[in-house]
């Protein structure tokens, strides 16, 4: 009893490898067996809970723990739920056996559950992985389980290992959208409780691995942000240390880094709260805690405007005395709290600079302005609590104010500090404008921006004099720094005139001029930026606007600069890290000249109106613009694919002005804006924001009308970009404000927007809202007027066009899952036309009905199948002339129709809202009574259900009004009906009667009443069990404004009784009349158990004797049955025969040739029983040497075979050695070999047919001959 061999067991029984799993099992059986037959005191270690012992006197609990513990183990090794589930529930019988309830102890060693969990995580089936999860975490629900190290090993290793895994998180059916899944609110509970459970000392170190393992693979955005909503959900404790906190911030600024944005922020709040409730503000120190929050992105989480800023606000000062104090802190002032010395120290070591760092140094990293800027935020709001004074605020800006008031004056400070200071100011700044609910009403913003305003002036000489003298002598991150803070000042038309007139002054050094006009120009394009994005901002009462549109009139586009020789610089740091960098800076020049372009060609359309005196080219002029439009082709060659939106927004004004003189330019730069865009498509940063711009270049609506006008290439190229490539986020609102002059031009792309739908992440769309393209194509659509004759042609148009998009999707692909995308299209292209019907025409209808009929033979799903007997209904209703058109549908082959032939009868279920306005119903009803009884007798079971319930309605219709040309038929209808309302029993047939009866389209469902976009949309959807982001509600209509819908427009709500159905299908399968109940049983009393032959037999002390070659090896019976299958030729009858022959120990089965073994269809039926039986190849040929070579070894050569003289299986005996030789499937037992038969047996039949299938003939003799020798062994008779 050595632990080592109880460890290598349990090793065995989760290996990966089948054929290990096996042996352990074997190999735990055996032990268990010896230790019952010994009936001694067993015990592996001296310690209270050992991995193995034994005790006479509880031989029975032991016996029960084991063998259910066996069961539960070698069920795993299926894969099939049906089988395993039913088994879970002895999961918990063997936690009862396995704890003591009076000592509260482990009886058994808790490692052994912990083998069953790993099988399970580690199954192939996702859905047992699932279960096995559920069932461990229910476990600290309803049970109170001793601690044990083994399981806080199987939590922090195979557990989480499986917990990463984003599809288990997945919603049940029924729950609603925003709902937490099971599993997310199971794994919630189950830490908070486990945690709570585990020993003080061990607390501390079992959350730091977890959250340390969270960081130490891949894992997904899902599973972590559920992951971090259990960490938050933990009660409240002390047990965390600046490790802890470390940990934390590499979850963030790792793990979580390419996550999408929606869950990485829901994450970093889970975080957050995590760290505020588990830290130990004893050991964490000010400096460890900010550098934790700074890795919490402000855009994403932690914002002053959230609840989580004030619930951080909270917790610091209520433990502001607690916190350790650093080892660097020299604050020891009882009168201001911990925190305010902490920042009043930050700031003043910020702006600290070493001497041997005043010169010649790098830009300052950005992290410590932020982290000084959060933490003086911070302070201030906790401060604000209690001090309404802001005594506190000022103290820590007063360092910052007196380094800003110097700036101007002072041509001595060192350039760090400034660069800092800048830095800082920027920062906090920046902060005041963001978009906060309450930023006019923040106090402490307001504060902040009141005590920056004082230093402007001094600022503003110190960027004015850096920009226009030698003291910038790179170009870096300085000019973003300087121009940042300027710009969000007032003092802009002073920067403008001087920065102008720097432009105009002539330098001698090359290193000189590129740092006027680089400097130069990214403050003339931070100005444009800011002002054209301010309408507060008036821009003509400048007297600098004059001066910057001369500017900019005059300016050479994409001006190539002379790279400076660094021979007239000493220093060569310099020179090694402008080379570096000139590629970006000369990039950033263009990028800058093409800023300021925009705004002036957006602000002053009429720009040369005062310069056409002299002879400087007009802006405005057609020469001019092609010129510049040709610059912006040069411009969107040379740039970096991150900086071209400019140019897109330049060529947006320009292109309009060409289209008619200079259509090929355009054409060409349609071609080359979409190339740049759609090169990017797997660079998400890049990619949207240049989308964007592409989107409001090309789909312009002056754009769109003017190509719309010509027809030129221009139009076919915007036509060829949008269907060949072009399938994401359309901001249809330019197109629509001239929606009527240019829809008719674009129908494709309607058609499109029609059916578009879930296809681009969400978390990196602007709207985040799928349903807004199809929003709008809806209520464009609604607007259109039939009786306008361009209106029709457009609707006609787009009918055709989306009846030739279902084609395509439906011979694409014949056969569809639900709610795959296939079924998706096909879903939103018939809601479309069920919009667009109620305005088309009689003459029109009467081309397309046939189409639609042929959409019906289709393989369709539910919620399209519905939608298209709608349109089918209501057309028949307004125009009952075509009824011939939908009798024909009746007229085809059997074959064809199949099961589709259900859509044409449900349309029938409804033949009363058709015939409505029908004067003559009598012999519609005639015929509709005629084709529906045809297909009461179809050999399908559906058809028949689904033309019993359009008879019950048409002869309804019928009896109502009298019509004597039925009366002969009223006994047999009537007579049928009643017997199948009133069918005996609870079958299948009883209870889908009754179902398809209360299905809520033949019951409750009126076509006409129920007309409406809540219906279309929302309603039906929702009861055809359409996925729930297909759904589209009412408010969402209502909440787009851009769109009207007309005043008259009344068909939007569902009928009362509609809304309130529940989705139901009254095809669903039988679960039985006893599932709810069978369901809720805690325990099953049996449960399936395949045998496992080699298990059951336990194998004799004298191996060598007891079995002989390959059946000693596998631990098998000797048995001396030989089946011989040569003259059988399908590889499904040997496969068949294999798995037989093995399963009841043949010794050998003969086949004509061993290539069979690799058949596929062999395969599939032997389930690898070829590895575990001895094959012998005899082919037919050499029968007959076989059989006498077999004949002189002692068997006897039984035929399988209807002679004349051949035995009954049920009375003939078989011998030890016998030899069954099976014939071939069509042939049987050739002549020539029945000659060389000892015997021949038959097996009696009672039926028509002649005979059976060979290999159920040889599996029946194969048994028979092994019960005989089974009988024969344990001495209960001779023979049956």
């Amino acid at each position: 009893l050595c632990p080592r061999f109880w460890r290598l067991v349990q090793e065995g029984l989760t290996e990966r490898d089948g054929l290990c799993r096996k042996r352990a099992r074997y190999l735990l059986k055996r032990a268990l067996d010896l230790s019952g037959s010994q009936r001694a005191e067993l015990r592996c270690a001296p310690d209270e809970c050992s991995l193995f012992w034994w005790s006479a006197e509880k031989n029975e609990q032991l016996l029960q723990f084991w063998e259910t513990y066996i069961l539960i183990m070698e069920t795993l090794e299926g894969n099939q739920i049906h089988v395993i589930k039913p088994v879970l529930p002895k999961l918990n019988s063997l936690y009862e056996l396995a704890v003591s309830g009076d000592k509260g102890c482990w009886l058994f060693h808790p490692s052994w559950h912990v083998c069953i969990y790993r099988r399970m995580l580690e199954s192939e089936n996702k859905t047992l992985t699932k279960e096995g999860i559920l069932h461990f975490l229910e476990l600290y629900e309803t049970k109170h389980l001793p601690n044990s190290l083994d399981f806080s090993e199987f939590v922090i290793g195979p557990l989480m290992d499986a917990l990463s895994e984003s599809s288990l998180y997945s919603r049940t059916p029924g729950q609603s959208v925003g709902s937490c899944p099971p599993l997310g609110l199971r794994l919630q509970k189950f830490l908070a409780t486990y945690f709570t459970l585990l020993p003080e000392e061990e607390k501390g170190s079992f959350l730091l691995k977890f959250i340390q393992k969270m960081t130490s693979r891949h894992w997904c955005a899902v599973p972590i942000l559920f992951l971090s909503m259990a960490l938050a959900s933990i009660p409240a404790c002390k047990v965390l240390g600046a490790e802890g906190l470390h940990a934390l911030r590499d979850v963030l600024q790792c793990t979580m880094i390419t996550h999408q944005i929606l869950l990485r922020g829901a994450a970093q709040c889970c975080l957050l709260q995590t760290a505020m409730h588990l830290t130990d503000v004893e050991k964490v120190s000010f400096p460890e805690v900010s550098s934790f929050l700074l890795s919490l992105r402000p855009e994403e989480s932690l914002r002053r405007d959230t609840l989580l800023w004030t619930e951080l606000c909270s917790w610091l000062q209520v433990n502001d005395r607690c916190f350790r104090k650093s080892v660097t802190s020299d604050f020891e002032r009882q009168e201001t709290s911990s925190l305010c010395q902490y920042v009043h120290s930050l700031v003043g070591e910020y702006l600290k600079t070493a001497a041997s760092e005043r010169e010649n140094c790098f830009m300052p990293d950005w992290f410590e302005a932020k982290l000084v800027s959060t933490m003086i935020l911070l302070a201030a709001d906790v401060d604000g609590k209690s001090n309404i004074e802001w005594i506190e605020l000022e103290a820590f800006l007063n360092p910052l104010l007196d380094v800003l008031m110097k700036l101007g004056s002072n041509a001595y400070i060192p350039t760090l500090r400034t660069d800092k200071s800048l830095q800082l100011l920027l920062k906090l700044l920046q902060t005041r404008w963001l978009k906060c609910s309450n930023a006019q009403d923040d106090e402490v913003l307001l504060f902040i921006w009141k005590s920056l305003v004082t230093p402007v002036e001094s600022i503003l000489e110190f960027v004015l004099r850096r920009l226009t003298t030698n003291e910038l002598s790179t170009v870096g991150d300085d000019y973003e720094t300087h121009f940042g803070v300027v710009l969000k000042s007032i003092c802009i038309e002073k920067l403008l005139l001087t920065v102008l007139d720097g432009h105009s002054k002539k330098e001698t050094k090359v290193s000189s001029q590129v740092v006027f006009s680089v400097s130069g120009m990214a403050s003339l394009a931070a100005v444009c930026e800011i002002m054209g994005g301010k309408l507060e901002v008036h821009l003509e009462p400048l007297p600098s606007m004059d001066a910057l549109k001369k500017f900019i009139s005059l300016s050479q586009f994409n001006e190539v600069l002379k790279k400076p020789s660094y021979i007239e610089e000493k220093n060569s740091l310099c020179e090694e890290t402008a080379s570096q960098g000139w590629g970006k800076v000369v990039a950033r020049y263009v990028r800058d000249q093409w800023i300021c372009l925009c705004f002036v060609l957006n602000s002053f359309p009429t720009l040369a109106q005062g310069y056409e005196e002299t002879s400087v080219k007009s802006l405005s002029t057609v020469e001019r613009s092609k010129e510049i439009l040709q610059f912006a082709l040069e411009a969107l060659s040379i740039l970096p694919s991150d900086q071209v939106s400019p140019v897109f927004d330049c060529m947006k004004v320009l292109v309009p002005k060409l289209l008619d003189s200079s259509e090929a330019l355009c054409v060409e730069a349609f071609d080359l804006a979409w190339k740049i865009t759609s090169s990017l498509s797997n660079t998400q940063l890049i990619f949207w924001a240049n989308l964007k711009a592409f989107v409001q270049f090309i789909f312009d609506t002056e754009v769109l009308a003017v190509a719309a006008s010509a027809k030129g290439q221009a139009y076919a190229k915007i036509k060829e970009v949008k269907l060949k490539q072009f399938k994401s986020f359309v901001d249809e609102r330019s197109a629509l404000r001239n929606a009527f002059l240019n829809a008719g031009s674009y129908s494709e792309l309607i058609t499109e927007a029609c059916v578009f739908g879930t296809v681009f992440r969400r978390d990196q769309s602007t709207n985040r809202d799928d349903h807004y393209v199809r929003i709008c194509a809806v209520k464009f659509l609604c607007l259109l007027d039939g009786s306008n004759i361009s209106h029709k042609t457009f609707m006609e148009d787009i009918f055709i066009k989306l009846l030739d998009k279902d084609e395509l999707v439906s011979r694409s692909r014949t056969r569809y899952y639900a709610n795959s995308l296939q079924h998706r299209i096909k879903t939103r292209v018939w809601q479309t036309l069920l919009v667009l019907l109620p305005k088309l025409n009689q003459n029109f209808l009467c081309g397309t009905l046939d189409r639609v009929f042929q959409a019906g033979f289709s393989n369709n799903q539910a919620s399209v199948k519905y939608f298209i007997e709608w349109i089918v209904i209501l057309c028949l209703h307004k125009y009952p002339q075509f009824l011939d058109k939908f009798w024909d549908c009746f007229g085809y082959d059997e074959e064809k129709l199949k099961k589709s032939i259900c859509t044409f009868l449900s349309v029938l279920a409804h033949f009363d809202i058709i015939l409505e306005n029908t004067s003559e119903k009598k012999p519609a009803l005639k015929k509709a009574l005629i084709v529906v009884l045809q297909w009461c007798f179809s050999h399908n079971f559906s058809v028949r259900l689904y033309a019993l319930i359009a008879l019950k309605k048409i002869w309804g219709m019928c009896r109502m009004l009298h019509v004597e040309e039925f009366e002969a038929l009223t006994p047999v209808i009537e007579s049928s009906l009643q017997q199948v309302e009133n069918m005996h029993g609870t079958g299948n047939a009883k209870r889908n009667w009754q179902r398809i009866q209360d299905h809520f389209f033949f019951a409750t469902f009126h076509p006409v009443d129920d007309y409406s976009l809540e219906t279309i949309f929302y309603t039906l959807p929702r009861l055809s069990e359409l996925a729930e982001d297909e759904w589209i509600s009412l408010s969402k209509f209502d909440r787009f404004t851009d769109i009207p819908l007309p005043a008259a427009f009344q068909w939007c709500r569902s009928r009362a009784e509609l809304r309130d159905l529940k989705p139901s299908d009254w095809s669903q399968q039988d679960m039985g009349p006893h599932s709810a109940e069978a369901d809720s049983q805690t325990e099953w009393t049996d449960v399936q158990k395949k045998i496992i032959p080699w298990k059951n037999s336990t194998p004799s002390l004298d191996l060598e004797t007891a079995f002989e070659d390959r059946a000693a090896k596998l631990g098998k019976s000797n048995s001396r049955l030989i089946v011989v299958a040569s003259l059988i030729d399908k590889p499904t009858n040997l496969g068949g025969l294999c798995r037989t022959s093995e399963i009841f120990g043949a010794s050998a089965l003969v086949v004509g040739s061993l290539h069979y073994i690799q058949d596929k269809q062999f395969q599939h039926l032997s389930v690898s029983a070829e590895q575990w039986l001895p094959l012998v190849e005899v082919k037919p040929s050499q029968l007959v040497d076989y059989l006498q070579q077999k004949k002189t070894e002692g068997y006897t050569i039984i035929g399988v075979e209807q002679t004349a003289k051949s035995f009954d299986l049920t009375e003939y005996c078989f011998p030890e050695k016998s030899l069954l030789l099976l014939g071939n499937e069509h042939e049987g037992i050739p002549a020539n070999l029945i000659h060389h038969l000892d015997v021949c047996v038959e097996i009696p039949q009672q039926g028509i047919i002649r005979s059976l299938n060979v290999h159920v003939s040889g599996a029946l003799l194969i048994w028979e001959y092994t019960r005989q020798q089974v009988i024969n062994c344990f001495g209960c008779g001779d023979c049956a």
